[in-house]
């Protein structure tokens, strides 16, 4: 313990250095302008700013890049709260009540309580980096094709939170996400599927096509007939500041979001989308009153912003101890550090003790940074909401094609967006929740390779998914996950209470 503190404290005598203390201010700005900006994201960020890096010492430019990667987790929830924009993939559990409080006048408490949650989860994750980097990359190490498949199953378990009024319809919602997870070339075969003979479908549909179309581009639809018919009410500013009342009901949601978000994010190709979907599903199962998420309620943004920061930590964690990227924006990490001739791994703290240890360090200085940063400015974002809707729902339009054209240039994409901007205006006008949709377009890849992966390993028998133990614990979750809404209601039922 002795030589961990004595050596973040060498850490601390190269991040404090004037160089470093500029580069890790820079990245913190740059990263919260990504993260409130649909489509960029932190993989597309970091990849802009390689070429930066070129002649850099090696310990500023990880610095840069770090501060940059986290501060896409802080920006990344400003347009999820304000106007129904999630900036990234683990941004999308935000809207559920983050949008939901901003309508209601708490926009301010909202963004504020996500700043801090992002504070909170990024420096306790710190000091599990720290503390318990071998131990827990020793369990994650554990993990194969057959466990990662029943993670993911896990993951998407988390509909039965996300289900609204009816299960049935977020279990439909769920399964057109992972219907569109398959449009594209299949990896293992070379064969495309529903493509329909239109080449720029080979590649898949993205994530921020469906999100943009889903969320933003339907919300504006949304709002153009609530002004026609007269009953779209105007969003009140309401107060800036978050009441103490209002952080004190968030802490324990913000430690477990840390808590689940670090292990998520430790395990490479989770990420901080799984984690932060999953610390929405557990804060709503352990609410006395579960009807009130999705309605408004805190905990609904403080925990799953505190997972999707504890998990950008935990991405670092292979990364630095076994030079394995835990992610894609990870992997860019991992090019980058080789490209300055570091070699990430178990001898990097001892070739390369100021590049690693003054990393550490500075993510300690850039949560700080990034919270001052961010909580001054939760007064002027909330001004967004004062801007006469004539204006403000152009901007969102603005913003989202900007946002879908400027990643992949692609009118296909533009079209595409369109069209779930259609579809999800039908879904939400008729009860079927959105987020579903997205969790399966996310997830559904990942847990369709890992099947077939496992199933590789098992010579096409389904019985590796139970011989493994983790595997068949994941499993015997998800069963249990998907079907708690008829247990609980079934034990009230007993209890002599209302099922719901």
């Amino acid at each position: 313990m002795t030589e961990v503190f004595s050596s973040l404290a060498y850490g601390f005598s190269v991040a404090l250095t004037p160089t470093n203390l500029m580069w890790a201010t820079v990245g913190s700005i740059i990263g919260t302008l990504i993260g409130v900006l649909p489509g960029i994201g932190p993989v597309s960020g970091i990849a802009i700013l390689i070429p930066v890096t070129y002649g850099m010492n090696p310990a500023s430019a990880m610095i840069l890049l770090t501060a940059m990667y986290y501060g896409t987790m802080y920006g990344g929830s400003t347009t999820s709260i304000l106007v129904n924009v999630p900036g990234e993939a683990s941004s999308v559990v935000t809207t559920l009540d983050g949008y939901q409080m901003a309508r209601q006048g708490r926009a301010g408490p909202a963004l504020a309580i996500a700043a801090i949650g992002s504070f909170l989860a990024g420096t306790f994750s710190i000091v599990g980096l720290m503390l318990f980097a071998v131990p827990i990359i020793s369990l994650a190490l554990r993990f194969g094709p057959a466990e990662y498949f029943g993670l993911m199953l896990l993951g998407l378990s988390s509909v039965t939170s996300l289900a609204g009024k009816s299960l049935v319809k977020a279990l439909l919602s769920m399964i057109l996400g992972l219907v569109v997870s398959t449009i594209g070339v299949d990896l293992s075969t070379g064969i495309a599927r529903y493509t329909f003979g239109i080449p720029q479908l080979l590649d898949g549909v993205g994530f921020l096509v469906v999100a943009i179309g889903l969320f933003a581009i339907s919300e504006v639809l949304l709002a153009v007939e609530e002004i026609a018919t007269a009953k779209r009410e105007a969003i009140p500013v309401g107060r800036v500041w978050l009441a103490w009342k209002d952080f004190a009901a968030s802490w324990w949601a913000m430690i477990r979001g840390t808590v689940i978000g670090f292990y998520i994010g430790v395990l490479p190709a989770a990420g901080a989308t799984i984690a932060s979907f999953m610390a929405y599903d557990v804060e709503k199962r352990l609410a006395k009153d579960p009807s009130r998420f999705g309605k408004g309620d805190i905990r609904g943004v403080a925990a799953p912003e505190s997972a999707n920061n504890a998990a950008a930590v935990g991405n670092m964690v292979p990364l630095l101890t076994l030079g394995l990227p835990g992610s894609s924006t990870t992997a860019i990490m991992l090019g980058a550090l080789m490209m300055l001739g570091i070699q990430p791994g178990p001898l990097m703290y001892q070739k390369n003790p100021d590049v690693f240890w003054g990393l550490i360090a500075s993510m300690y200085l850039g949560n700080a940074m990034l919270l001052i940063l961010n909580l001054p400015l939760v007064g002027l974002w909330v001004k967004i909401l004062a801007i006469p809707e004539r204006i403000l729902y152009p901007l969102i339009l603005g913003v989202s094609v900007i946002g879908v054209y400027g990643v992949s240039g692609s009118l296909t994409d533009l079209l595409l967006a369109c069209g779930f901007g259609l579809l999800g205006y039908y879904m939400r006008s008729h009860d079927y929740p959105v987020a579903p949709a997205v969790l399966g377009v996310v997830l559904g890849g990942l847990m369709e390779q890992s099947l077939r992966q496992a199933l590789v390993l098992s010579d096409g028998s389904f019985w590796i998914l139970v011989q493994r133990p983790i595997s068949l614990v994941l499993l015997i979750l998800s069963a249990v996950s998907l079907a708690s809404p008829y247990l609980i209601a079934a034990f009230r039922k007993f209890q002599g209470e209302p099922a719901f």
